[in-house]
């Protein structure tokens, strides 16, 4: 296991959920429903965006971030997300968390897979970088940390061998491997399975120091090539395009990792995991683009609500569906779909002996488990100060 994953993971999944939030408080925004016109601001969009990279990029919690340690559990990453979410003005509650993070997650999964070669999982992670730094681009301050972690991540990760890259992403992959949600976006694209698995394409450019295959080339004893043959390679496939740029600014040719939320692509995105049932009311004014964007992430975020707080200080609670009961419902059921694939809901904890039970042998478990660090749980140090920020 790579120990050098635990700061790209963090990275382009942050970034992977900064673009749903600014895209969702743009779709605000520009609302014709008169209950949340005016709700949300550009400068409330601005606010949120510079809380949330400010936390995320700040020195000391960067600084630990880098160190080398093992890639944290999914449930310990989704706490470190939570927290950094809740940087700002901005609630989620835990059932939106849960669906923003597999959305999050099968994103950067699908890039993963899409990677040319190891290494160009750096120019994945600069993409997210670069689209974030775009983000606070009118703070100074932010622009910064910004820069000053990527400047990090270059002197760290541009000393590392072929080998170590490829390790770094098998550990992604063994991150990754029971994640296989379902999302809309995916789905409509065809290039996900009705079970949640990726469908790779077998054309387009090969990666940067692979031939094209269809060729098979005979040497003799002395290496002069004497035979050539060819063979169907199945699929179409084409030279490598030229090699993205590595350095803090630059064009990184590939299009992975950048944000497809904008108001360019209004597809909707939603997991697999919302209700068959909820179906979003759109408005039907002639305003389609106010109409698409809206549409764009509604499923998956819901409506925002601004709490009037006793304090100068506005909240807002983020809701992944459109109303609480809703919400309630998909925390309770998975819907229709999963029976298609022979899921079993096994409700353990209703027999109270069968609870006590498992609750001992649970703790047997505990007692012999090794710490995994002397300073605590993996992850305690960041959430620390997460806290102080």
């Amino acid at each position: 296991m790579s120990v050098r994953t635990l700061p790209l993971v963090f990275i382009n999944l942050g970034g992977e959920m900064l673009y749903i939030l600014d895209q969702r408080l743009r779709a605000q925004n520009t609302s014709e429903d008169n209950s949340e016109k005016g709700v949300w601001s550009e400068n409330d969009r601005k606010r949120v965006m510079n809380d949330i990279v400010g936390t995320m990029f700040s020195k000391t919690f960067m600084d630990e971030l880098l160190k080398p340690q093992q890639l944290y559990s999914h449930r310990t990453l989704k706490t470190v997300l939570t927290r950094l979410a809740h940087a700002s003005i901005m609630r989620l509650n835990p059932a939106s968390m849960d669906r923003l993070y597999e959305l999050m997650v099968m994103a950067f999964k699908y890039q993963v897979f899409l990677c040319p070669r190891p290494k160009d999982l750096l120019l994945i992670s600069y993409n997210h970088i670069d689209t974030i730094r775009e983000f606070v681009k009118d703070t100074p301050v932010v622009v910064n940390q910004v820069d000053e972690t990527h400047r990090k991540i270059i002197e760290i990760y541009s000393s590392l061998s072929d080998g170590e890259f490829q390790l770094l992403r098998q550990t992604l992959l063994i991150f990754f491997q029971d994640m296989h949600v379902r999302v809309s976006l995916f789905l409509k694209n065809q290039v996900q399975n009705p079970n949640g698995r990726f469908a790779l394409s077998t054309s387009g450019p090969v990666p940067r120091g692979i031939d094209v295959p269809g060729l098979i080339r005979t040497f003799d004893s002395k290496g002069r090539e004497v035979r050539r043959s060819e063979f169907p390679p199945g699929g179409s496939y084409s030279s490598p395009i030229r090699e993205g740029c590595f350095d803090l600014h630059g064009d990184r040719v590939i299009r992975l990792g950048l944000n497809m939320y904008t108001v360019n692509h209004p597809e909707e995105t939603r997991t697999s995991r919302a209700p068959s049932s909820v179906v979003l009311q759109t408005d039907d004014s002639p305003n389609l683009l106010a109409k698409e964007e809206l549409n764009l992430l509604a499923r998956l975020m819901g409506s925002m609500k601004a709490d009037k707080q006793p304090t100068a200080e506005i909240g807002f609670r983020v809701n992944l569906f459109t109303t609480d009961q809703e919400e309630e419902e998909a925390g309770t059921s998975c819907g229709a779909d999963e029976s298609l694939f022979g899921v079993i809901n096994i409700q353990a904890m209703q027999d109270q002996q069968a609870a006590t039970e498992l609750a001992r042998i649970a703790g047997e478990f505990t007692e012999q488990e090794q710490p995994e660090s002397p300073g605590g749980n993996k992850g305690d140090d960041l959430l620390a100060m997460m806290d102080d920020l």
